[in-house]
């Protein structure tokens, strides 16, 4: 596998660690993360990095299989493209 493959998916892995984080002095719970704005701030951010790396792996090696990762590329899309129309349902669901 190439390295710059390798260095995206441990930036997809990073990134959802950081996400489990935000979880572990509360419970991961819809009504909680909608009332904490940083805490959404920094999940989109995260599913941000997560999209990017997911579209240039799948640039670089279009034999790679990753399930939902059109998905994933798409919900960083609409962060980066469509802020406004954004919704914490749809972050939530990832």
């Amino acid at each position: 596998m190439d390295n710059e493959i390798k260095t995206w998916l441990f930036d997809i892995l990073n990134a959802i660690m950081e996400i489990e984080s935000f979880f572990t002095e509360q419970t991961k719970d819809f009504s909680n993360y909608k009332a904490d704005v940083r805490t959404r701030r920094a999940v989109e951010r995260n599913v941000e990095i997560i999209g990017e790396a997911m579209n240039r792996i799948l640039k670089a090696d279009e034999t790679i299989t990753i399930s939902n990762s059109r998905k994933l590329v798409d919900v960083r899309n609409r962060i980066i493209h469509g802020y406004d129309s954004v919704s914490d349902d749809i972050i939530w669901e990832l």
